[in-house]
């Protein structure tokens, strides 16, 4: 066993929207490495495949949402498992709108879910990974550094978890903990599959399937395995990801002039659309913000 791996084997992680794609991916590759992991996430039956993948590991059907929800799952976890040293922002959903008059309810799920629930996270978690060995991970997006039309909930909903990961960095040093954001380009997941099943997101510039490469999931893992053994503080894939946010004001403005070409009638096409949110979520999902 390599030093390396060595520092997986034993750690308690827990891994919130672990049902599915990257949460599922990487809670499996994790136990692949001998670390134990926690499940949290909302369709029971994903979850319970996952966990078994992983060594019957604990899982619990979580709205990050509802603070008593992680709250209640997060205080059992630790008690199962005798504490933790690393916990997984990993829970989001996306869903196209227009800002002017698009659907406000797509606004607050997106925030809820995103920024809301990664907060209910590190309410609940952060006093457990609050050591010297404990390590925070918030996944955010390289949507958190360019943005796009049709995709401002989600964007700023990023943008605002890349924010929060930075000051939970600052809070958490003097305990000698380490925070991490990730930050993806658009992966092969359910996820981005849902998100592009639109007529209007196929023909956003930069943003439909024919423009912009969707990558391969497996290096995002391989690149996720690799910082949380390091507790880095920023975590890409692909690669390019990591030249593309220092100068992310420049690529902005050479975005937002690429996008006019056909904008408006793409901007009317989607005022006729009504997709759903990447993952479905509980009836009553509202931002508390």
């Amino acid at each position: 066993m390599s030093r390396e791996e060595y520092r997986l084997h034993g750690r308690r992680v827990l891994i919130t929207g672990a049902a599915r794609g990257i949460g599922a991916r990487l809670a499996r590759r994790l136990h692949d490495r001998g670390a134990r992991v926690v499940l949290l996430g909302l369709e029971p039956e994903l979850l319970e495949a996952t966990a078994s993948d992983c060594g019957d590991a604990p899982w619990y059907e979580c709205d990050v949402t509802d603070r008593d929800q992680v709250d209640a799952s997060v205080h059992d976890a630790v008690e199962r498992l005798g504490g933790l040293d690393v916990a997984v922002a990993n829970a989001g959903v996306g869903a196209q709108m227009t800002l002017v008059d698009g659907d406000a309810e797509v606004w607050d799920k997106t925030f809820a879910v995103n920024l809301m629930g990664s907060f209910n996270l590190v309410r609940a978690a952060g006093p457990h990974v609050s050591h010297p060995d404990g390590y925070f991970l918030l996944t955010a997006s390289l949507a958190a550094a360019l943005h796009l039309p049709l995709m401002s909930a989600y964007c700023a909903s990023k943008a605002a978890v890349e924010s929060l990961g930075d000051s939970l960095r600052i809070e958490l040093r003097p305990c000698g903990a380490k925070v991490g954001v990730a930050y993806y380009s658009e992966l092969d997941t359910d996820m981005t599959e849902r998100g592009f099943a639109t007529e209007a997101a196929a023909r956003t510039p930069l943003a439909g399937r024919r423009r912009l490469p969707v990558s391969p999931v497996e290096p995002a893992i391989n690149a996720l395995e690799r910082g949380i053994r390091r507790r880095s503080r920023r975590i890409v894939s692909p690669p390019w990801v990591a030249a593309v946010l220092p100068i992310r004001m420049v690529v902005q403005r050479l975005l937002e002039l690429q996008v006019q070409h056909g904008l408006g009638e793409t901007l009317e096409i989607a005022r006729r659309e009504h997709p759903e949110l990447t993952t479905p979520q509980p009836d009553g999902v509202r931002s508390r913000s």
